[in-house]
């Protein structure tokens, strides 16, 4: 379980797409301290199991099911991700429950710079993900915890402080580009029990 609060902005050093698995190599410094083979690092949102350590990154591996469902297969060499250890029991939430499982692979719509803010769109990829968004409520894009700002026909808004757009992979969104949603969780089971009800 993570906070989407980005602890470091780490490179992809390669992506090898095999038959049955993909391998990516990820140049980190902050977040393998303390993190050992089989840990988990939530890598642009998605939770990935360490299988190799090295002083100055790791390497995932990624089945077939993850690449489908997530953006991480257009990654190339050099491109910039974002990296969360765990959260750990005492730890402080800053964000709000993330799970690195997600939901869908949004289309950055429109990115509106505000002085030195950003206001972005993004796309939803289908109809399912609209009713587990609401004004003010908690999204994860590409692993950051955000709050949606609006909410439009199949898509929804955010807005980007300064900080954010320094410290994270945000700060280099352009329209077209693929991101990671994931929509909070509490929201999900919630529809999911209506839905069991018979009541949506």
């Amino acid at each position: 379980m993570f906070t989407g609060i980005v602890e470091e902005v780490g490179a992809v050093r390669a992506i090898k797409i095999g038959p049955r698995v993909a391998t990516l190599e990820i140049d980190a410094s902050v977040t393998v301290d303390g993190t050992d083979i089989g840990g988990s690092i939530a890598v642009n949102g998605v939770c990935l199991t360490v299988v190799q350590r090295r002083p100055d990154g790791f390497v995932f591996e990624v089945g077939p099911e993850t690449l489908s469902r997530t953006a991480l297969a257009r990654l190339g060499a050099g491109d910039r991700v974002n990296l969360e250890r765990p959260l750990r029991f005492g730890g402080a939430l800053g964000g709000h429950l993330v799970l690195g499982h997600v939901d869908g692979v949004g289309t950055v719509d429109a990115v509106t710079r505000v002085e030195s803010t950003a206001r972005v769109r993004i796309t939803l990829p289908g109809r399912e993900l609209e009713p587990l968004l609401i004004p003010q409520g908690s999204v994860a894009v590409d692993g950051v915890s955000l709050t949606v700002a609006a909410l439009g026909g199949l898509s929804f808004e955010v807005m980007l402080i300064p900080h954010t757009l320094a410290v994270t992979t945000l700060g280099r969104l352009e329209p077209g580009q693929a991101t990671n949603i994931e929509v909070d969780v509490i929201g999900k089971y919630l529809v999911r029990s209506l839905a069991l009800r018979g009541m949506t």
